[in-house]
Parts: C-alpha cells; sequence; structure tokens
C-alpha cells in the first residue's frame, strides 16, 4: 500500500445536524440524500444534491417520549420509511420527498420495523414497487406505495420464521428477469442466522413456496444482540455481500445469473465464501467486535469503538484506521454506526450531533499486489493499471515455473514481460540451463508479443528461431538415426511446426537468409516448402523436375501468381518428363502464348515415338488451331510439318484445305506459309500436297503438271478449278488431253474413241481440232469423221445466232433515228394567262425586267422555261430561284456559267422552238455549250415537283440569319402603374 496516499479519508460533514432536536439515533443515506432519525421522533431530511433540508415530526399526537428506532430511504433517496418507539407502543411511518407530511402505515400498528429491502432494479421515484419490510418478531411483510395516491397500494403477510423466531436485523433483494418472468433473490440475516430465499413469480408466490419446504440458512451463533447485511453496488447489480455477526465478517460473491437445478431454484447464490475472524481485528489482546461495518469494492469498514478499521476484503489485512473529530459532549457515546450511500459511492459515519463523510480514492489501485501476494495471478493481471506492474506479475510467474523446472512454461510467461527484465537476460538463463526448447519457445512467444513495427527485432528473433528449429531437427536425428525412416513421432511434430512457422513468418523472415541457413542444414523439404511460401517458384519447379515429379510441378506453375515465363522456361525438361500431363496443363493455362513452346514441342518431336502412340504436341497445336483460333504462322508451319512426316497425309490434306482465316475481312485464308509448305512437301515426297500448293498459289500448270504423275483425275480437277481465264483453262485441259493421248496403249480407234470422250468431259471447252495435232500425222481422218461433222455443225450454228444479233442491231438503231426525230418536233402549249412559278406574273408578259443574262429574248417576249409536269417559269426567275435554293457549291455554278455566256457575248441562237437536231449538236459554239451546261444546273427538273423541294421539308421554318423576325413579334411587358380600371356597365 502506498503509504503516501490513503485509500480512505474522513470529513466533518455536519457538526450539529440534528438541529436541537434531540440527539441522532439513526441514519440512512441514498443518493445524495441523508435521512437522520432523532431521540425525540424528528426525521430530519438533508439533500446534498439540491442543499436543501427539512424536519418532520412523527411524535405529534403520541402521548410520552418518542425516538425514532430506525430510518430508510432508497437508493434514488424519494421514499423514506421510519419507525417510531414509545410509550405508547410503535408506529411505522412513509415519507415522500416531495410530501410535507408524513403517512402512517396503520397496518404496522405495534410492529416495529427493523429491517427494508427495496427493489433496486425497479423502483422509480412515482412508485416505491414491492418493498420487504422485516419486523423485530420474526415476521417480513411486502408494502407498495405509489406517491400521487398518498397512500400504501397495499400491505401483505409474506413469511414468519416459527423454528427460531428472532428479529431480523438486516435485508437486501434482488431481481433478475427470464423469459418465464421475474425470479427474486431475499437474504434476510438475524443475529445468529442468514436465510436465503429465491423463486419466480411474485413475492407471495416465492415465499409462499417455503410453506412445506426447508429455508436456505447459514447459522453463526454469537452473543451479539444485532447484525448487520450489505451489498456492494456495481451497476446497479450486487457483486458482494456481507454479514456482520458474532462470529465475524461472513463474506462473498453474488451469482444472479446462475443456471438454477430445480424450479424452485437453488437458494445458494453465493460463491466465493470466506469467514473473516474478529479476532484480526486486535493483536493478541481480547477480541474486540464491531459495532456496525460498511462494505466496499474491495474492504471491509469496521467501527470499532471511536475507530473505523479498513480491512481488505482479499487478503484480510488492516490497511488503515480512521479517527473522526468529535465534540467533547460526543466523545463519551462514541461514533454510533456507519451506512453507505451505493449510488454516490460514498459512507458515513454518524455519532449523537454529527455526520462524517468517509470518501474513497481507488481503492483498487494496489489490489494487483494483493492478489499477486496470494498467488492469484489472473486476479492480479485483472487488476494491474499499467504494463510495469503486468510485468511484475509475468516476471512472479515465470521466476516460479523457472524455479520449478518446468522451463516452456517460464518461457510464455518470460515472454509477455517488456520492461523490468531485458531480453538478453532472459535468454542467457535458458542458454545457461542448456534449454533450448524453451529459449525456442521464449522466443516464439516473443515474436507474438511484439508490436507490428517492431520489425527489426521481429526478423532477428524469427531468424534465431530458425536456427533454433534446424538445430532440434539435427539433434533428434542423430539421437535416433532411424528418426527419418521411421517417422518417429517427436520428428513429424517438429517439422510439422516448423513449417507452420515458416508459413507465419515468411513475410518477417529474410529471404536469402533463411534460404542459406535451410540449404546449410541440407532441409531440402523445407527449402522447397519456403521457396513456394516466398513466390520463388523456379527453384519449387526445379526441385520437383528433379524429383521427377512432373505433376506437381505443373500444380506450381497452374498458380495464377506464377509467371508465364517459368512455363516457357520449363516446358522442354516437362514435356520430355511426362508429355500427356503437361500438354494437359498448357491446354487448361490461360493466356500461354504456344510460339513460346515450340522449341520444347521440336524436342519432343525429334524424339522416335510409338506408332500407335499419342502425338502429344499435334494434340496440342490443333488445339491452339481450331480452338484458340491461333494465326501464328510459326505454330501452324510446326504443325504442318509433323503433319508431313507421318506416313497417312490424310490429316495432312485436310489441314492444307482448311481456311483458316475464311469470313474475316481482308484475312488470308491460311497462316503456314506456303513456300515452305511447298518444299516441305516436296522433301517428304507428298505430292497430292504439293498439288494443292501449286493450286492454292495459282500455280495451276505447274499444279495440272504435277497431278498427272499422280493422279489423271486429279489434274482434271485442278484443270477445272480455273473460271476467271477462258485461255488458260484450255491450255490446262490440252496438257491434260495431250498427256491422255500420249499414255494411251491400245489399238488406234480405241484410242479416238477414248480421246472422244475426254472431249465430252471438256463440256465444249475443247474441239477436236484442238487435239488433231497430239495424235500422229499417219492417223486416218476417216477415224474423226464424226467428231469433224459435229464441230462444223456447232460453227455453223453460231454463225446463224450471229446473222441474227446483227439483225437486231440494225433494228436497234431504226428506231433510236425515229426516236431522234420525234424528239425533235416536241412542244408544250402555253395559255396566255399562264403565271410564272416564282414571281407569278404572266409568262408572255414583255418587258425588259425579264431580260437574262444569256439569253435573247424572242420578239416582245421574256425567254421561259416549261416543264411536262405544267409549271413554268421566266428564265431570269428560275435562275434566281435555283440558286437562293441549293446549295453554295452549285449556286456559285450556275453564277460562274451566267458570268461565262455574258463574257463570250455570243449570239448563237437555238432553234426558234428551242430543240437540238443532229446537224444543230454538231456545229455548237462554245456560247451554246455552256447554254447547255446552265440548262442542265437549273432546268434539269421542276424545283416544285423534284429533289429541290424535297430537300426543304428538313428547312426550320425561320432560318438563323432571320433570327430578328422572332424577336420583333416578342410581347413586351408595358407598366401597368398608370392603367386604370374602368367599370363598365351591364
Amino acid at each position: 500500500m502506498d503509504p503516501g496516499r490513503q485509500v480512505f479519508t474522513v470529513d466533518l460533514l455536519e457538526r450539529y445536524a440534528a438541529k436541537g432536536r434531540g440527539v441522532i439515533t439513526c441514519m440512512a443515506a441514498g443518493n445524495d440524500v441523508i435521512v437522520l432519525g432523532t431521540s425525540k421522533g424528528w426525521v430530519i431530511r438533508h439533500d446534498f444534491g439540491v442543499g436543501d433540508s427539512y424536519d418532520i415530526d412523527l411524535s405529534a399526537g403520541r402521548p410520552g417520549d418518542q425516538s425514532i428506532h430506525r430510518v430508510f430511504v432508497d437508493p434514488g433517496g424519494s421514499h423514506c420509511i421510519a419507525t417510531v418507539v414509545g410509550s405508547g407502543g410503535a408506529d411505522t411511518f412513509y415519507t415522500h420527498a416531495k410530501w410535507s407530511k408524513p403517512r402512517l402505515l396503520s397496518k404496522l400498528k405495534g410492529i416495529v420495523v427493523n429491517a427494508v429491502a427495496w427493489n433496486r432494479q425497479q423502483i422509480t421515484e412515482a412508485s416505491t414497487k414491492e418493498v420487504i419490510l422485516g419486523t423485530d418478531n420474526g415476521q417480513l411483510y411486502e408494502i407498495a406505495v405509489d406517491e400521487k395516491d398518498k397512500k400504501e397500494k397495499y400491505i401483505k403477510f409474506l413469511f414468519e420464521m416459527v423454528e427460531l423466531p428472532e428479529a431480523y436485523t438486516g435485508l437486501q433483494m434482488e431481481t433478475t428477469s427470464i423469459p418465464s418472468g421475474t425470479r427474486y433473490y431475499i437474504m434476510a440475516v438475524t443475529p445468529t442466522r442468514l436465510y436465503s430465499f429465491t423463486g419466480l413469480g411474485s413475492l407471495e408466490t416465492v415465499f409462499a413456496g417455503y410453506l412445506d419446504r426447508a429455508v436456505h440458512f447459514m447459522a453463526l451463533p454469537g452473543d451479539i444482540p444485532y447484525s448487520e447485511l450489505h451489498f456492494y453496488i456495481k451497476q446497479r447489480r450486487a457483486v458482494h455481500f456481507a454479514w456482520l455477526s458474532g462470529a465475524g465478517i461472513y463474506h462473498g460473491d453474488l451469482n444472479f445469473g446462475a443456471q438454477h437445478s430445480s424450479s424452485n431454484g437453488d437458494e445458494n447464490f453465493v460463491e466465493n465464501k470466506a469467514l473473516f475472524i474478529n479476532s484480526k481485528l486486535s493483536d493478541g489482546a481480547e477480541a474486540v467486535k464491531p459495532i456496525s461495518m460498511a462494505l466496499s469494492e474491495f474492504h471491509f469498514l469496521l467501527l470499532v469503538g471511536n475507530k473505523v478499521k479498513v480491512v481488505n476484503r482479499i487478503s484480510e489485512q488492516i490497511i488503515e484506521e480512521l479517527q473522526f473529530d468529535q465534540t467533547s459532549e460526543s466523545v463519551s457515546r462514541g461514533v454510533i454506526g456507519l451506512c453507505s450511500d451505493a449510488t454516490a459511492g460514498l459512507f458515513y459515519a454518524y455519532d449523537q450531533n454529527s455526520i462524517f463523510q468517509v470518501s474513497v480514492n481507488d481503492e483498487g489501485r494496489d489490489m494487483w499486489k494483493v492478489y499477486l501476494d496470494m498467488k492469484e495471478y489472473a486476479a492480479a493481471l485483472a487488476n494491474c493499471r499499467d504494463p510495469l506492474q503486468r510485468d511484475q506479475v509475468y516476471l512472479v510467474q515465470a521466476e516460479a515455473a523457472f524455479a520449478s523446472k518446468d522451463y516452456l512454461r517460464a518461457a510464455s510467461f518470460y515472454a509477455k514481460i517488456n520492461y523490468v527484465l531485458s531480453f538478453e537476460e532472459i535468454t542467457l538463463k535458458f542458454i545457461t540451463v542448456s534449454e533450448q526448447d524453451a529459449l525456442r519457445t521464449f522466443l516464439l512467444r516473443k515474436i507474438d508479443n511484439l508490436a507490428k513495427g517492431d520489425k527489426c527485432q521481429i526478423t532477428m528473433i524469427s531468424t534465431w528461431a530458425t536456427e533454433l528449429y534446424l538445430d532440434k531437427i539435427n539433434r533428434l536425428l542423430l539421437e535416433d538415426d532411424t528418426a527419418l525412416d521411421n517417422h518417429s513421432s517427436e520428428y513429424r511434430s517438429i517439422i510439422k511446426e516448423f513449417c507452420a512457422f515458416l508459413s507465419d513468418c515468411k513475410d518477417v523472415l529474410d529471404e536469402a537468409t533463411t534460404m542459406k541457413l535451410l540449404e546449410s542444414y541440407g532441409r531440402v523439404e523445407e527449402l522447397v516448402f519456403f521457396a513456394s511460401l516466398k513466390e520463388q517458384y523456379e527453384i519449387v519447379i526445379h526441385h520437383y523436375i528433379q524429383q521427377g515429379e512432373a505433376k506437381k510441378a505443373l500444380e506450381v506453375l497452374q498458380k495464377p501468381s506464377v509467371s508465364l515465363d517459368l512455363q516457357y522456361k520449363f516446358a522442354p525438361d516437362l514435356i520430355m518428363l511426362d508429355a500427356y500431363e503437361t500438354v494437359e496443363s498448357w491446354m487448361t493455362t490461360n493466356k500461354l502464348n504456344p510460339r513460346k513452346l515450340i522449341p520444347a514441342m521440336m524436342r519432343y518431336s525429334s524424339e522416335p515415338h510409338a506408332k500407335n502412340e499419342t502425338h502429344e504436341v499435334i494434340k496440342y497445336l490443333e488445339y491452339c488451331v481450331h480452338r484458340l483460333h491461333n494465326e501464328d504462322p510459326g505454330v501452324h508451319n510446326l504443325l504442318l510439318t509433323l503433319y508431313a512426316k507421318q506416313e497417312d497425309d490424310s490429316a495432312l490434306l485436310r489441314f492444307l484445305q482448311c481456311k483458316f482465316g475464311k469470313g474475316r475481312e481482308n484475312g488470308p485464308d491460311f497462316f503456314y506459309d506456303p513456300k515452305y509448305a511447298l518444299r516441305l512437301c516436296l522433301k517428304e515426297k507428298r505430292m497430292r500436297a504439293c498439288v494443292h500448293i501449286y493450286s492454292m498459289m495459282s500455280m495451276h500448270e505447274e499444279a495440272v503438271a504435277l497431278a498427272l504423275q499422280v493422279d489423271p483425275e486429279l489434274a482434271m480437277a485442278e484443270a477445272d478449278k480455273v473460271e476467271d481465264d477462258e485461255d488458260l483453262r484450255k491450255k490446262l485441259w490440252l496438257m491434260v488431253a495431250k498427256h491422255v493421248i500420249e499414255q494411251e496403249k491400245g489399238a488406234k480407234r480405241d484410242n479416238i474413241r477414248k480421246a472422244i470422250a475426254f472431249l465430252k468431259e471438256t463440256d465444249g471447252l475443247l474441239k477436236i481440232e484442238d487435239i488433231l495435232p497430239f495424235f500422229p500425222d499417219f492417223a486416218l481422218i476417216d477415224d474423226f469423221k464424226e467428231a469433224i461433222c459435229s464441230s462444223l455443225e456447232d460453227y455453223n450454228k453460231q454463225i446463224e445466232l450471229l446473222k441474227e444479233e446483227m439483225n437486231d442491231a440494225t433494228h436497234g438503231a431504226d428506231n433510236i433515228r425515229n426516236d431522234i426525230s420525234a424528239l425533235a418536233q416536241r412542244y408544250a402549249v402555253i395559255e396566255c394567262e399562264e403565271e410564272c412559278g416564282v414571281c407569278k406574273r404572266k409568262i408572255l408578259t414583255a418587258g425588259r425586267d425579264y431580260q437574262t443574262r444569256g439569253y435573247t429574248s424572242v420578239g416582245p417576249m421574256p425567254p421561259f422555261y416549261v416543264f411536262p409536269c405544267g409549271h413554268a417559269f421566266h428564265a431570269q426567275c428560275l435562275i434566281a430561284h435555283v440558286t437562293r435554293c441549293t446549295n453554295e457549291t452549285q449556286a456559285e455554278y450556275i453564277l460562274d456559267l451566267q458570268k461565262q455566256i455574258t463574257l463570250l457575248g455570243g449570239e448563237t441562237r437555238r432553234d426558234s422552238n428551242g430543240s437540238l437536231t443532229e446537224e444543230s449538236i454538231s456545229s455548237m459554239t462554245p456560247v451554246d455549250k455552256l447554254r447547255l451546261q446552265l440548262d442542265d444546273a437549273i432546268a434539269s427538273e421542276c424545283p416544285f415537283c423534284g429533289e429541290l423541294m424535297i430537300r426543304e421539308i428538313s428547312l426550320p421554318f425561320i432560318l438563323p440569319e432571320e433570327a430578328y423576325q422572332i424577336t420583333s413579334w416578342e410581347i413586351k411587358p408595358h407598366n401597368l402603374t398608370n392603367l386604370r380600371s374602368l367599370s363598365l356597365p351591364l
């Protein structure tokens, strides 16, 4: 205990608290409210919270001397119960803080109330709820009072102890709410016994249950007539109790949340019970007995004579003695008693005149030492206030374990120490006694307790722990040579623990240092494991390949965090180790570039394979080409090479015939190199493939020539592929025909018959005269008679067709001449009243205003245009309208034509009817050509019926340059102040 700071201090609160109303006989406190009872029957209420005080005379109207026997106040300071005793008997009163007059509880007439239990959980300022009263004749009553009713709601008799009728000197009550209702816990004390009651429902139901069963009690016989029961309240819940009895202080913890085994409940809700014997209050002399007490969280305040001895409830040691500043007349009688204010956390003592306040100053500050001395380490840690205090608790535990040679447990406690003992001192302790396992345990626990910011310390300690693990493993192997082969339990356990350590500390261990340690100790498996944790996959994969475990290596490569570069690096070794698994892995790996795998695939392909064995590289390349739609020429060339080396060329031909780029805009049909493919196929003597490649490269003559060496039918098919070049097609068929004729070995007539049959296969492309040079000079013409006659008949039919076409052409030319002559005679009739579509003036009106540049008026009439639809326009009006409505480029073109016609100034005139004849067209002057161009520009279609009018539909009614027209129509507000209202007569 810190001698410089007292836990409890005494201060005089009120010197003459009785105010001349007699001497103080009893006192109660709650929520900064103190209620005193005097020897003259007065109740004095001091409210220190608001600084108010008033007196109530309970002796009024009662004969003889009256004295307040006991006074009780609830924890909130609102409700008060007082018992007055005199020559006329006993009466009990209830008063409220807001009342000026007390209320007599008439049903308790003649009954002395010694104890009251308030329902702390449910009581309010307006209502007491249920309250239990204990009397001096061993009876219990229930009472409830509502402040607004100005009287008690009810007073019920609850219970009477018939077996040993003693006065109740103390009562306490707690309630808890459970799903099935409210459970009550009641403790009552007499001078020799402590009773406990509990049950569900109402108080009446709870006590009714004890009519047919025994009451649970604790008996402590003594020779004192008084007794007290106190609860320590923490957060509105009782957690400790203490009973002042003749034998001493019986105390313990309260557990109101425990499950009860029976329906009526287990009355023994007290835990950690203990008895403080009164003899401990004196030093070998005659035992003294306290006359009153109070209970704090960790201490008993015991009133012995005129002193209060403060006893630690846990260690049962007296820590302080409190003295009171009494007046001379009060010293003789001494301090009467103690009471507590659980709400305010204060304690009070009183004598016949004065009130003293006992204040608490952090009573739990040294409780950790108390628990530590008692070796209750968990409680000591719970009461520590700072790291230094915790370190001292851990140090005591560690040294105790170290002394008992429980080194592993000591290591765990040492690891929690941060201040009172250095890291070096602790490690030397374990090194001195050669306890490597305990040292390792200490290091591991130390890592757990260090802050994340202590990176350097964590790294160094982790590295040291790694070396200790490796040393332990080596020692196990040296002690038992068969440990590795037999996989002993300790060896397996330490290996598993080491791997878990590496996994936990992978981010704090230095990678290079750790790997060197593992390598120096020859721990290959752990090295691979750590490399995997650090994502050094190259080391892991290399190890698996050396061990021949391709599947494990591929599993590592399948991880998303593994770089694709490692796939390419180890591909040659893996495919040689297990081609099937490697290719399957490649096919399931995304974003793999097959081009970078070509070296591995070529290495695999260079090795001999069984005839019926599946070629894994071909399988993978087919997957790339057909499923992934790979377009890399290298991939296609390699697949082509592998196909060409197979005995069966069917796969090669199918590959060459596939158009992999078909449907792609501006894309090729194939992605392999055709020149390389041709050289390869020629080298491997794949002639059909060569024919296909020649044909694909549009080298049809070479294709047919090579096909003739393989199969004439193939040559015919190749020759027939040419469709857009008739001469080349004929040439190819002639090559086939020559080969067929020269290869025939039968009789001459048979050869000629076969040649004639061959001509029919060409669908008329070749004639008999085309193949005659291929026959020998001595062949008789009689053998070709039928073929020659058939050819002549075909020529005759072609001549007749040409004649018919010539006649048709002559007839068409005559029709065109007639149409031209008819066109020259076309005219239109204009009414004299016909108006111009633009200016609305008459078309035939004479006047100089209608003279147009480049046009000469015919007589008095201005030049004009008439359209087949019936619309007519002056030439000047039509030019102006078209120029205004067409686009800017066309308008400039029209104005330029007008300007050129004006500059040339020619007077070449059209015919009077405006038509053109063949002679006029051939003899046109430049001015006439310009006029024709102007006519095409302005009069190619009617401006009201043609495309010009259709385009105007999308134009707005008001153009941007006409925006001023909109503003001119806006209605502007006028000044309405000068307007007068006119009344119109109805």
